[in-house]
This record gives C-alpha cells, sequence and structure tokens, in this order.
C-alpha cells in the first residue's frame, strides 16, 4: 500500500470534518437511549435483553454510519459495528439463556470503547481543546467495564445500570467527537482552497 500524501490527508479531514453533524445526532441518540433505559422499571431479563440488543443494533449501525466517513481506522469501526449487530440478534434471539453472556458483552464493550476513546484523546489532544473530556469518559468507562468484568453476581438491576452507562458514555464520546469536528469544519471552511502539502 502506498502511503498518503499531504493533500489527501487533508481533504480525508476536511470531509470527516464536514460530518460533524453525524457524530451530533448519535451522541444525543445515545444519550436519550441511556436515560430512556434507566427511566424503566425492567424486572425481566426479557426486557433487559431487548433494551441492550437495541443498543447492541444502534450501536452496530452507528459504527458502520461512521465507517463510512472515517478515512483510517475504518476496519475498526466496521468490526465493532458487525460485532455489534451480531450480539444484539444474539440478545434478542435467547435473551434467557444468554444473560450472562449478555452481561459479558457488555462489560467488555465498555473496556474496549473505553481503551479506545483514551487512545482517540491522546491522538487529538493537539488539535482538539476537548481531549481531556474523552480521555475522563474513556477511563470511566474502563472502570465501570472492569467492575462488571469481575462481578461475579451479576443481576438484572447492575445489568440495567452496565447498558445505559455503556450508552451514555458512548453519547458523550460522539458528542465531544462532534465538538472537535465542527470546530475543525469551521477552521477549513475560513481557509478555502487547496492547500501546498507535500
Amino acid at each position: 500500500m502506498s502511503e498518503m500524501t499531504g493533500r489527501e490527508i487533508l481533504d480525508d479531514a476536511e470531509g470527516m470534518a464536514s460530518r460533524w453533524w453525524l457524530y451530533l445526532i448519535t451522541g444525543i441518540a445515545w444519550i436519550f437511549f441511556g436515560f430512556l433505559i434507566l427511566s424503566f422499571d425492567m424486572t425481566t431479563v426479557w426486557g433487559v435483553a431487548v433494551f441492550a440488543a437495541v443498543g447492541l443494533l444502534m450501536g452496530g449501525s452507528a459504527e458502520l454510519a461512521v465507517a463510512s466517513v472515517v478515512p483510517s481506522w475504518r476496519w475498526v469501526h466496521v468490526l465493532l459495528g458487525v460485532a455489534a449487530i451480531v450480539a444484539g440478534i444474539v440478545a434478542l434471539v435467547w435473551p434467557g439463556s444468554t444473560f450472562l453472556v449478555l452481561a459479558a458483552i457488555v462489560a467488555w464493550y465498555l473496556v474496549f470503547n473505553g481503551v479506545l476513546d483514551v487512545v482517540v484523546a491522546f491522538m487529538v489532544r493537539e488539535v482538539d481543546d476537548l481531549w481531556w473530556l474523552t480521555l475522563i469518559v474513556g477511563i470511566a468507562q474502563v472502570m465501570v467495564g472492569f467492575w462488571a468484568i469481575g462481578y461475579a453476581e451479576r443481576s438484572i438491576v447492575l445489568l440495567v445500570v452496565w447498558v445505559a452507562a455503556a450508552a451514555l458514555g458512548r453519547g458523550l464520546s460522539s458528542l465531544f467527537m462532534a465538538f472537535g469536528l465542527h470546530r475543525a469544519n469551521r477552521t477549513f471552511r475560513q481557509f478555502p482552497g487547496p492547500t501546498a502539502v507535500a
């Protein structure tokens, strides 16, 4: 594979920044979903499984949408999207027998997504003033994820909290990314035209 030129990198960055609104909509949807989960009194495995499945299907669809606009790391978003959609379908088909599996999936999702947020925060710290917010959300997701992985006596209530935490964490990450991309988009619009970058 040939390396990208500076012009190609700038074109990709400008294209991604112009789609900042996709991250904004995704973030708002995730936060709404997280609060929706917390507002219901779910006491059955089936109810939790349905909400978790909807969240996983939403997350998978969002990852695939992001993969269509992100030039680099596309394969990570596609992989996450497909895995989340498959996990959502499994949660709907076998809700009772997959309760512990569902708890483990949500726990590992929190850890993996948190680590990804931490990495992204450090990658964009030179260009995004809000990088530390993404870092805090990422660390919080990792901590909740490890707690969920290590908690042997999983209960429905805790699973609801973990699913809501995953949704809220994902929503905040998307909002912070949207704000950073919106700022970058304004910068690109201030300096239109070809830039001489080798």
